[in-house]
């Protein structure tokens, strides 16, 4: 017995210290990459749970080139429990946009975004792989050289339309952005029905503005569900149901304009089908992919989401800065005097701005890019999330963390721009083609992104916001009053606040 006893002790010995190796050996192999691994990047101490939301203040932009200065061009902090990574230099811009594009091409789908894009199902903040083919379909058939050349006089009716209502409105106060909303909304909605911004008695245009607003209001909201995911079941603040209501009115609304395409579709004669191949339009497009059967990425959500995305973000950006540049103008009397005169060369005081004006319009389309230097849209753009752990830096940015990076602060980085707080449209007259591009290579400059997320609805903002310039400018007879601005951010959109 004794013998057994001891027999038995001495493989229970053995068994512990096989395990202890083992265990040991495991422990070693998680920590050694550990130890050798980059660091998180600095950043402000946070308080426990909440971690450093009571500090942000309305100026995240200002507020995030201040922290720089402390922390360096990379440092972190937490909003509850989400690990956020802010960049602020173009040097390290260029790692995320074009050396590890692939890893950080995800975006962070908060609540509000998800609900409001049928899942994540759009453009702008799908992540799956249907992300690729929907930004295809998007940049080379709806929005081709052919197509935007065909819709044309969709753009040139409805500025016309404008510049009337704003003649009619004489002495009384317009507002530039609900008008500039209203026009490119109705130019949007004509090219993706065709040939209305009608649907029976609704206009569009005022339902869209209505819906547009009140989304751009809930995005305002910070929402503390996507700091505490554990309370997302409560919805303390609104934001779902709240957001649940846009989205059933927008649903109203893109499903009457499909019903009137697929109607339509179905009057139309085979000699018309033919003649209408050469200039189709976007709902078209989207409907006829929808009906291939060899695998289309397209269903009805794709569409619809496809549609939200081009109705309310396209208009919404576009009104936004227009509104912008029409602040800096009127703030600048020198500036409004040399865009007026390069009007009255260009196009004649006695004629009407036609879109071949355009490309000749060099100072005004300066003065544009200047507004998007000083004000860009979306000073952060659109947050990114990594796929992976990566290295930014010298610093782990680790998998699904918030990236946002400051264009607000590059674009006004002294290392790159001279006198960088003057508006000066000069600056872009002297700059050869590469630096003043908005194809984003020019990273001291993009207020549209870079690399595979750049804005896939560029070629026809770039037209529109020229346009609808151009004609306000030159229907203008007298100097506009001085106007007093300042900024707030809400929803991570600069708004201008007379």
């Amino acid at each position: 017995m004794t013998h057994l006893n001891s027999l038995w002790l001495w493989w229970l010995a053995i068994l512990v210290i096989t395990i202890s190796v083992v265990m040991l050996g495991i422990l070693w192999s998680k920590l050694k990459p550990l130890s050798s691994s980059s660091p998180l990047p600095p950043g402000p101490r946070s308080l426990p749970v909440v971690g450093y939301l009571p500090f942000l203040g309305p100026d995240l932009h200002k507020q995030f080139t201040n922290m720089a200065n402390t922390y360096g061009p990379i440092f972190k902090f937490h909003m509850g429990s989400k690990l956020h990574v802010v960049i602020n230099t173009s040097e390290l811009t260029k790692v995320v946009t074009r050396d590890q594009d692939h890893t950080f091409a995800n975006r962070n789908l908060t609540i509000a975004a998800s609900i409001i894009t049928y899942g994540g199902q759009d453009i702008v903040f799908s992540n799956n792989s249907h992300w690729r083919k929907l930004r295809k379909i998007f940049v080379h058939e709806a929005l081709s050289n052919k197509n935007l050349a065909a819709c044309s006089y969709f753009r040139s009716n409805e500025v016309r339309k404008t510049i009337k209502n704003v003649f009619g409105k004489l002495g009384t106060s317009i507002d530039i952005r609900q008008v500039s909303f209203l026009t490119e909304s109705n130019v949007l909605t004509s090219m993706i029905l065709g040939n209305t911004s009608t649907v029976g008695s609704r206009h569009l245009g005022e339902e869209l503005h209505i819906v547009s607003t009140n989304i751009s209001e809930i995005f305002g909201r910070p929402n503390m569900s996507d700091f505490f995911p554990k309370l997302a079941w409560f919805d303390l603040q609104g934001v779902e149901r709240d957001m649940k209501k846009q989205l059933k009115m927008m649903d109203e609304i893109i499903e009457s304009m499909i019903e009137q395409r697929t109607k339509l579709n179905s009057k139309m004669s085979h000699d018309e089908v033919c003649d209408h191949e050469e200039k189709k339009d976007f709902s078209q497009i989207l409907l006829e992919l929808k009906n291939q059967e060899d695998g289309s990425p397209l269903d009805i959500t794709h569409i619809k989401a496809l549609l939200l995305d081009v109705m309310i973000v396209g208009a919404e950006t576009t009104a936004t800065l227009i509104e912008w540049v029409m602040t800096e103008i009127m703030k600048n009397l020198d500036v409004m005097k040399r865009v007026q005169e390069e009007l009255e060369e260009i196009v004649g005081l006695n004629n009407i701005v036609e879109e071949y004006h355009l490309q000749k319009l060099q100072y005004l389309d300066a003065t544009i890019k200047e507004t998007l230097r000083l004000h860009p849209i979306l000073p952060f753009l659109m947050p990114r999330s990594p796929s992976k752990d990566c290295t930014v830096g010298g610093y782990t940015v680790p998998k699904d963390s918030t990236v946002l990076l400051n264009v607000w602060s590059i674009h006004q980085d002294p290392r790159h721009w001279d006198n960088p707080l003057e508006f000066n449209p000069d600056r872009f007259l002297t700059y050869h083609e590469a630096k003043k591009s908005y194809n984003g290579n020019n990273l001291n400059f993009f207020p549209f992104g870079s690399g595979r997320r750049l804005c896939p609805g560029l070629p026809l903002a770039e037209k529109m916001l020229l346009f609808i310039l151009a004609s306000l400018l030159h229907s203008l007879t007298g100097v506009c009053p001085r106007a007093k601005s300042m900024t707030f951010l809400k929803n991570l959109v600069l708004h201008s606040r007379n």
